[in-house]
Formats: structure tokens, sequence, C-alpha cells
């Protein structure tokens, strides 16, 4: 075998996409989505055969449902929204030069505030402020989910390679200019799955918010242990998996869909 034929065999094995990174194809796309809707289909059928006491029947009507859902998506996505206009921002405030020296110690301090439980915050918002409802949950969600998206943005910012940030400097860009077109870009796969771990973390914390009044399908989990209906203990946490389960993937389509067209796997 030539010199020349190794080379390009050689090259071929380097650009060849592994099979992991491809992209799936639309069989791939609605197996998670047809799998849940089996679970909520056999979770109907399964409730709707069961003979429902008034408290029950009370708690699993199709409003009440609806409405606890509706909450529970409002508390994830508004927390998320919020981590990010927060969180972002100063991911890249931290991977400047200026705040090398803080970056340790502001770290140090927001990782032990994730460390703190959840439900810990919410009951001292509530005994010491009486800060309670909706906007309480979204102050605890927050400082939760906080961290993985500040912690992806530094890490993605800090992955990108200083030779090409030395190219668009040297191409006449200006900081701000670099940060925008080339560190940015770059850092969104990063950045996304942070996004996506603290979506779903609110999505799963969420379910605290019923202990101060903030609603969502916590309330409904919290009404079957409060009244000893396991059946209704199983809807709710059921639901709750379904609704974690469709945001991750929602997300990861987000996810695949927003990365720079160069860093996108092909489809072979």
């Amino acid at each position: 075998m030539s010199t020349g034929t190794a080379e390009v065999r050689d090259a071929d094995v380097l650009t060849q996409t592994p099979p992991a990174a491809r992209r799936r194809g639309w069989q791939g796309y609605l197996t998670m989505p047809l799998i849940l809707l089996a679970v909520l289909v056999a979770l109907y059928v399964y409730v709707s055969g069961q003979d429902l006491d008034s408290i029950e029947a009370r708690s699993l009507n199709a409003g009440a449902l609806l409405s606890a859902t509706g909450e529970h998506v409002a508390l994830a996505g508004v927390s998320t929204v919020i981590t990010l206009v927060i969180a972002v921002p100063l991911g890249i405030l931290l991977t400047r030069p200026f705040t090398r020296r803080i970056r340790p110690y502001l770290i140090t301090l927001l990782t032990l505030g994730q460390a703190v439980p959840t439900i810990s915050v919410l009951v001292l918002l509530a005994v010491m402020f009486l800060f309670l409802g909706f906007n309480a949950a979204i102050v605890g969600l927050v400082l939760y989910a906080i961290i993985p998206v500040l912690l992806n943005t530094m890490v993605g910012l800090e992955q990108v390679d200083e030779n090409v940030l030395e190219a668009g400097r040297g191409m006449g860009l200006s900081r701000m200019q670099v940060l925008r077109r080339l560190e940015l870009p770059l850092a969104v796969p990063v950045i996304l799955a942070g996004v996506r771990t603290a979506l779903v973390i609110n999505v799963g914390t969420a379910t605290l918010a019923a202990y101060i009044n903030g609603g969502g399908l916590g309330e409904i989990i919290m009404a079957g242990l409060t009244t000893n209906r396991v059946l209704v203990q199983v809807v709710g946490a059921v639901l709750t998996s379904v609704l974690a389960l469709l945001i991750d993937y929602l997300a990861g389509l987000a996810e695949v869909a927003l990365q720079p067209r160069g860093l996108k796997p092909t489809r072979r």
C-alpha cells in the first residue's frame, strides 16, 4: 500500500463522525414522545378503572390536573429564564481576566448555597420573611439551579481554543466582538447542556413549592399524602416524571437546533 493511500485512509478515519454523535432519524426523535404518551394512556386507563371516592375524584379531575400542570410548567419556565438572565452574564464576567482573583471565592459561595436543601430555603423564606406563594418558590428554584448554568457557561467559554481568539483579534475584532462572534457561539453546546440540567432540576424541585402555597403538581402529591390516598400520590408523581422527561426531551431538541452549524453532527 502506498503512503498516499494510507494518508487518505487516515484522514477518512479522522473525519468520520462517531455513531453516537450522528443525527438521529425521525424515528429516533419520536421514540420518547411515544413512550411518554403510552405512559399517560396507561395511567388514564388505570385511574378510569378505579372506584374513586369523593376525595380522589376531587383531586384527580381533569381541571385540577391541568391547572396543577400549568402551574408547574410556569414555575420551571420562569425560574429557568431568571436563572439564565443571572447565570450566563455572571459566567461571562467570571471568565474575564479582571475577575480572576475573586472567582474561586464566588464559586465556592454559590456551591455552598446549592448544598442547602431547597426545602430549607423555602421554609426560611416563609418563616423569617413571611414570603409565600409563586414568587417565593421562584426564588428558591433560581438559587438551586443557578450553579449548573453558571459553571457550564464558564467551562464552555474557557474551552475555546486560544488560537481562535488570537486569530479574531488579529482580524481587527474588538474584545466584545470576539466574545459575541467567537466565544459564545463555540460555547453554546456546553451552555445549553447546563440549561437543560437546570430545567430538569427545576421541574423536580418545583414539587416542593406546594409546601409554601406555590402551586404545581406538588399540591396533587401533597393532597394524596395528607389524605392517605396512594392513588393520588401515584398520579402526581407519574405526571411530574412525565413532565420532567418531556421537558428534557424538548430541551435536547433545542440543544441540537441552536448549535452552531459547523458543530452539528451530520447524518450518514
